[in-house]
């Protein structure tokens, strides 16, 4: 038996095994899998480990529901925070966790219980020389990259957080060929470890709306990761300040890329569904 918590940040869901008393199984890309299928298991966009770190107070592993492993979800390290302070691994409300080797530090906002109400976290610096993403693009930055997808051009803005975002701007998300253009850009030959896909609309200098297809999981309500990559690209266009509300399907969260430090805070909700038990294969 695996005991498991669900766990949502505006809609981007997860199962969250604390690896600090659960035994993992060794094949974890096929527990993925299968604990996350729709109508055959509990459904969601993946599973992520909370584990030892040496480098920091927690670690983090995060597989997407096809089995691939990701560097980093934002959605997700807010929510294994919200888990590390309110089941008790951690009385602190700033700490360090490790994703993908590198550290980001969380800053809990609590509610009047004393129970997570939202997290601030240290996104780091964007990356957004072209190589570096990765993609086949020289260039820093690689701003309105043309790429064809179903015949039709897309112009592309490219920023890693860790992992790499392809960000292009479109009339309407809610119109957006999302599940069509999607899959096909996050394949292109230009991405050597494939890319997560950001339609963005900006509605002001202080407000964009987005779509997302992610690199492993499909469409999924929101991403968090992403969700700085499009605030980073909207700026990197001249399009919004360097503060601004991000709309998602399932919700929103605050980024704002500091001049100061020119790294990226991300605030927003971390969210407990259930509690349960996984009765393992044999």
């Amino acid at each position: 038996m695996l005991r498991f918590t669900k766990m949502h940040g505006i809609g981007n869901d997860y199962l969250y095994v604390d690896g600090f008393t659960e035994t993992l199984p060794q094949d974890l890309p096929a527990l993925a899998i299968r604990m996350s299928r729709q109508h055959f298991g509990c459904g969601s966009d993946g599973l992520i480990l909370i584990l030892p770190s040496e480098k920091a107070d927690f670690r983090m592993r995060m597989f997407n529901n096809d089995g691939s492993e990701s560097e980093m979800c934002g959605n997700g390290i807010r929510c294994v925070a919200a888990y590390c302070h309110d089941r008790g691994l951690t009385d602190r409300t700033e700490f360090d966790i490790e994703s993908g080797g590198q550290l980001k530090h969380m800053v809990l906002h609590l509610n009047p219980r004393g129970r997570t109400e939202s997290v601030r976290v240290d996104m780091g610096e964007p990356v957004t020389d072209g190589l570096r993403i990765p993609s086949v693009f020289a260039g820093d930055p690689v701003v309105m990259q043309p790429l064809t997808a179903l015949s039709q051009t897309w112009p592309v803005t490219l920023v890693s957080m860790g992992n790499p975002h392809a960000v292009t701007f479109v009339p309407d998300p809610a119109t957006a060929p999302v599940t069509t253009v999607g899959p096909v850009l996050e394949r292109d030959p230009a991405f050597p470890n494939k890319c997560n896909i950001e339609f963005v609309h900006v509605i002001d200098r202080t407000h964009i709306e987005m779509r997302v297809w992610e690199r492993g999981a499909g469409e999924t309500l929101a991403c968090g990761t992403g969700a700085c990559a499009s605030m980073a690209a909207s700026v990197l266009n001249g399009l919004i300040d360097r503060r601004a509300e991000v709309s998602l399907r399932g919700g929103k969260l605050t980024i704002e890329w500091s001049e100061k430090d020119n790294l990226i805070y991300m605030t927003g909700p971390a969210t407990f569904v259930y509690d349960g038990v996984w009765l393992m294969d044999d």
